[in-house]
């Protein structure tokens, strides 16, 4: 039985719920990948419309208008005018906001005139009520040339209305919306003899706009002699003539079918943002939210961490005692599982985490905590829409730099890059919690706080502190000239979406473990490997030599082995490289082992703790079950002093606080800059940090 495939285009501007329509219309059933050539993310899910027809939705990224200021809108711009897409849609659903309808309906109106079949989805009917919003929809429907879906994505309310729409979408009228040809009625004249079989408005986009569009045939009459271009000052009149003469047909439009009765509103919104966004206590309320989300992390994930902790153990021991002896057992067992160990164990405390984002997202909020860091970041070189990027960066620096894109000004978005990665990332979160749980007494501040939740919080506070330090610096210093405009979408309050953040916090925690993991078990393996041979005689005579410098000694046959291998390590391959960098690290207060986990970790951060789980493994010849923290908190120098104690820790969290170990992110930087000038200032100056504010940090602490 073969099924039709209908390719829908779904736009819209930012903050209309457009991904709310797209997560109803295709459930878990989509696709997360990049545009050819470029990193804007792609999103593409399918929806079953009947028997023998489904739809392939792709999701655009966010846009106000067909008018261009960013790499996203130009995406979006591209395959609306490119036929010979793949993606070309047959039909577009543009979804408005019910309550910014004026706004959102200029990127209708130049869709529609497009001349591709358009649906009007007008979301968030559920607040007409308190908004007081009433709308005429068949009159809307004739005035637009259109159909329109009312709907509610947080109800679901209208959504089998718009798959009833994609099924009868070649009825839809095709109308246009405005005439251009009246904005300057010569010049468009003669624009279509030259091109007399092109859309009209998708050649003045062509014009305007800084796209790839496919091929155009040029018709060679005689007439096109007497058409001339237009300089770039006579063009951007004459897209401000089209941008207002769209704005009077819509609020012609609008008059006669949308009303707005102000008397009948029941609207807290205001209400809301006079406390959120105030100059005292929006700072405030936003630092208890913080205090609550770190102390949260290490409350509520302290009891899967350590279950998850202790069934690796268990599995390490059961495999070791279940399969022959040998040097696969021992890859499996100190190589792979001990490797995965170390990150599986913080999946509870990545998924609070991003929990707690998608929550803030989802309900609003987080677009007041823009609106009110606008007004710190404006002293530092940055603006309000640097939040955004400084913010996603707890997840993951890469996309975070790429979210930089919607800063207009070279000079802002080139600061917001350079300082994003110091932001703490998900990538650090292990590492911070393996260490505050070393090092850091679990007891109560007050009587309520934990003290590693507070911790945590600082190192979160330190990361947010150093970008706007290091902003304010390279403000003074980079002489680059620039003027910007900060604009900020307002979404209303809503109860953030069950389904919306279950599907962001699964994404997200998806792609860490399986990013992360592929690094790290190959990592694991490459370190068991090495950790596991060695050149020489000292390495292959270890059993020898140790036995013959304690044949003095009372000492157990699990002491004795334990020795050796520990010898055999410290003459191994890894051993020799974490030998020849331990003076350079001693200061700080790291040996030759902790030397060798901050060299992997520079291919990923979490890699530090996996590191040491597989060296510390290798170096131990006892079967016991112990877990990570346990084995790192054995470790010991040959004087009996601790190797993670209150001042190695502490140097080790600053260390990374501040050191740029993230070659993903230096490669997505010299991308995004077309140099390797900044990513190479990125990893000297940040690593330069760290080394001396650690160095401080351990010489006054031991």
């Amino acid at each position: 039985m073969s099924v039709n495939i209908l390719k829908v285009a779904l736009i819209g501007n930012p903050n209309t719920g457009k991904t709310s329509v797209f997560n109803h219309l295709t459930g878990l059933n989509q696709q997360v990948g990049n545009y050819p050539g470029i990193t804007v993310e792609k999103k593409a899910g399918f929806c079953k419309l009947s028997q023998h027809q489904k739809a392939k939705i792709i999701d655009l990224p966010g846009t106000y208008s067909l008018n261009a200021s960013s790499l996203d809108e130009s995406v979006v711009i591209e395959l609306l005018m490119n036929k010979t897409d793949e993606d070309y849609p047959d039909v577009a659903i543009v979804v408005t906001d019910v309550e910014n309808l004026k706004r959102n309906l200029l990127l209708f109106t130049q869709i529609k005139d497009l001349e591709i079949p358009s649906i009007l989805v007008i979301n968030m009917s559920d607040r007409m009520k308190y908004k007081g919003i009433s709308i005429d929809i068949p009159a809307l429907e004739k005035e637009l040339h259109t159909k329109i879906a009312l709907v509610s994505s947080r109800t679901k309310n209208g959504i089998e209305n718009i798959k009833t729409l994609l099924l009868d979408y070649k009825n839809l009228p095709s109308n246009p919306c405005l005439d251009t040809s009246k904005i300057d009625s010569e010049y468009f004249e003669n624009l279509r003899k030259v091109f007399p079989n092109q859309s009209l408005y998708k050649l003045w986009l062509v014009i305007s706009q800084d796209v790839n569009f496919g091929k155009v045939e040029k018709n060679t009459i005689k007439d096109a002699t007497s058409f001339t271009t237009k300089s770039s000052s006579e063009i951007k009149k004459l897209q401000h003539k089209e941008t207002i003469a769209r704005y009077k047909f819509i609020n012609d439009t609008l008059k006669k079918s949308y009303i707005v009765d102000k008397s009948k509103a029941t609207d807290l919104r205001s209400k809301f943002d006079r406390v959120l966004t105030h100059k005292v206590f929006g700072y405030v309320i936003f630092f208890a939210i913080l205090l609550l989300i770190f102390q949260a992390i290490f409350d509520w994930s302290s009891v899967p961490m350590d279950f998850i902790d202790t069934s690796f153990a268990h599995l390490g021991d059961w495999v070791r005692h279940t399969l022959p002896a040998g040097n696969f057992t021992d890859l499996l067992v100190d190589g792979v599982i001990a490797g995965l160990g170390g990150i599986a164990i913080f999946i509870p405390q990545i998924v609070f985490l991003f929990l707690f984002i998608s929550v803030l997202e989802e309900s609003g909020y987080m677009s007041r905590v823009v609106f009110l860091m606008d007004r710190i970041m404006r002293r530092f070189g940055l603006s309000g829409k640097s939040v955004v990027p400084l913010i996603s960066g707890t997840a993951c620096a890469i996309p975070a730099i790429m979210a930089t894109r919607n800063i207009e000004s070279w000079k802002e978005r080139l600061i917001t890059i350079l300082v994003t990665p110091f932001t703490t990332c998900s990538a650090r979160l292990p590492v911070y919690a393996i260490l505050i749980a070393l090092v850091i007494p679990n007891q109560r501040v007050l009587g309520i706080f934990n003290a590693q939740g507070l911790t945590l919080m600082f190192l979160y506070l330190l990361g947010f502190g150093a970008a706007i330090l290091s902003a304010y610096i390279l403000n003074k210093i980079l002489k680059i000239k620039s003027k910007s405009y900060f604009v900020v979408e307002m979404p209303n309050y809503k109860l953030p979406m069950f389904k919306n953040v279950f599907i962001n916090v699964l994404e997200k925690t998806k792609s860490f473990v399986f990013e992360a993991g592929k690094i790290i078990l190959a990592i694991s393996i490459v370190l068991w490997f090495l950790a596991s041979y060695g050149p020489g005689e000292k390495f292959n005579n270890a059993e020898e030599i140790v036995k013959n410098e304690v044949v003095n000694q009372q000492i157990t046959d699990s002491e004795l082995d334990n020795k050796i291998a520990s010898y055999k390590l410290e003459h191994s391959y890894i051993g020799i490289v974490g030998k020849t960098i331990e003076p350079v690290i001693k200061p700080l207060g790291y040996d030759w082992k902790i030397g060798i986990a901050l060299v992997t970790s520079f291919a990923a951060r979490e890699v530090f703790v996996s590191t040491l789980a597989t060296i510390y493994s290798v170096g131990s010849a006892g079967d016991e079950e112990e877990t990570i923290k346990d084995k790192m908190r054995q470790e010991v120098y040959p004087s009996g002093r601790k190797v993670f104690n209150f001042a190695s820790g502490i140097s080790l969290l600053l260390f990374y606080a501040f050191a740029m170990q993230c070659m993903g992110t230096l490669a997505v930087v010299k991308r995004e800059t077309n140099s390797w000038k900044w990513p190479l200032i990125q990893l000297f100056g940040m690593t330069g940090v760290a080394y001396i504010i650690a160095l401080i940090a351990f010489q006054f602490l031991k």
